[in-house]
C-alpha cells in the first residue's frame, strides 16, 4: 500500500539533498574567489596561532597533492561520482544519507568546478586550496575538502550503526548474532 506521505517526503529529501549541494558548492566558490582576489599565491595569514591559517596554494592533484598532473583523471571520477548520486538520491528515504550525499554532492562539484574552469585549463585545472590547521593535520584544504571529509565520517557512522538508504537500521540476523555470541565466548 502506498502512503501518501511518501511523496512529499522524498521530495523533502530531495530538496535537502540538493539544497546542501548548492550551498555547498556557492560557499566554496566564493571562499576561493575571496582567496585568488585578495591572497597571492604562498601567502599566509596567521588567523589563530597554531591553530588556524590562511595559506592560498594551487593544487594540481588530490588530498595532499598526490598524484600531480593526474588532474583529468580526477575530473573524470568528480563524473562518474556526480552521476551514481544523482542516481541514488531517488532511492533515499533518509534524512541522515541524504545529509551524506548532500554534502559529497556539494564537495565534488566544488573541486569539479576548479578542475573544469581553472587554470591552466579545462579538465586539468588547479584547485584552490586555503585553509590550514596545523594542530590537525598538515594539509591545506578548501570548503568542498570539508564537506566531503564530513560526508565520510557520517557515511562510516551510518554503515557502522547499520542504517540503510531507507533510515532504518538492518536487523541483524540469527547467524551474525550467534558468530558473535562465539566470537564473545572464545569459541571458533
Amino acid at each position: 500500500m502506498i502512503q501518501a506521505g511518501r511523496p512529499a517526503r522524498s521530495g523533502r529529501l530531495l530538496a535537502l539533498l540538493g539544497g546542501l549541494a548548492l550551498g555547498i558548492l556557492i560557499v566554496d566558490q566564493v571562499t576561493k574567489t575571496i582567496v585568488i582576489a585578495t591572497m597571492y599565491e604562498g601567502q599566509r595569514i596567521v588567523v589563530i596561532p597554531d591553530v588556524l591559517q590562511l595559506i592560498f596554494v594551487r593544487n594540481p592533484g588530490a588530498a595532499f597533492s598526490m598524484a600531480s598532473g593526474q588532474t583529468w583523471i580526477f575530473s573524470i571520477l568528480a563524473v562518474v561520482v556526480t552521476a551514481v548520486i544523482i542516481t541514488v538520491a531517488r532511492k533515499i528515504k533518509s534524512r541522515a544519507w541524504a545529509v551524506v550525499f548532500g554534502l559529497i554532492l556539494g564537495g565534488t562539484l566544488g573541486n569539479l568546478a576548479d578542475r573544469l574552469f581553472r587554470e591552466p585549463g579545462f579538465g586539468v585545472g588547479h584547485v584552490i586550496d586555503f585553509i590550514n590547521m596545523p594542530w590537525l593535520m598538515p594539509a591545506i584544504f578548501n570548503v568542498a575538502d570539508i564537506a566531503i571529509s564530513a560526508a565520510a565520517v557520517m557515511f562510516i557512522l551510518l554503515i557502522v550503526l547499520g542504517v540503510g538508504l531507507d533510515g532504518k537500521r538492518q536487523a541483524r540476523t540469527k547467524n551474525a548474532d550467534a558468530a558473535s555470541k562465539k566470537a564473545s565466548d572464545g569459541v571458533a
